[in-house]
């Protein structure tokens, strides 16, 4: 389970290349965790002849894991606001048939090709309300960099009122959960649109 898909490994070497954190320091973006990784090929193996979005490219490694997985037919569509991290993932992906990375602010360009089977937010500001409305009904949002609620200090604000959780767990559009990782120490948030 430890061994990391081919598409993967090249996207670590690019990133390791340029310095870009492969694992979350709360200081600033990371890769995505082999965990949330795992987790969106998953998801992304699911669809068929649909369309994938992402915001927040980095340098490819979450693009890698659905990229490897997705089946044919499906199109992924990933947007970096850095022009060097983005430079970074077509090289990564330059390959791969059905993946696009583009330069640019991704809620605009993604909002012009909605709607999405499967969006992930992967950086940003992303407000998760506006993100529903770029899903197909059906279609999933996930979200990560979230620390499970025990994890958190006793005097968090966001133990009794996290807005990224608030918006899952309350938009009546979304059937929602939080997946603890198996690192125990980072989580994400799903939901798939109903409504």
């Amino acid at each position: 389970m430890d061994e990391l898909p081919p598409l993967v490994r090249r996207a670590h070497t690019v990133a390791e290349r340029l310095g870009f954190p492969l694992t979350r320091d709360q200081s600033g973006p990371s890769a995505s965790l082999p965990g949330v990784g795992r987790f969106l090929a998953v998801l992304a193996a699911g669809c068929a002849d649909g369309r994938i979005g992402e915001l927040g490219t980095g340098v490819g490694v979450g693009t890698a894991w659905m990229a490897g997985a997705m089946p044919v037919g499906c199109e992924l569509v990933t947007v970096e606001l850095d022009e060097l991290r983005a430079s970074a993932a077509r090289e990564v992906l330059a390959d791969e048939p059905g993946v696009e990375v583009i330069t640019g602010d991704a809620f605009s360009v993604l909002a012009e090709r909605a709607p999405f089977d499967l969006l992930f937010a992967d950086g940003g500001k992303s407000d998760p309300a506006a993100l529903v409305g770029l899903l197909r009904i059906g279609g999933r949002l996930v979200v990560d960099d979230v620390t499970p609620t025990q994890l958190l200090p006793p005097d968090s604000p966001y133990r009794t009122d996290d807005p990224k959780r608030r918006i899952f767990f309350t938009d009546p559009r979304l059937v929602s959960t939080e997946v603890v990782l198996p690192d125990l120490r980072n989580s994400l948030l799903v939901g798939t649109r109903v409504r």
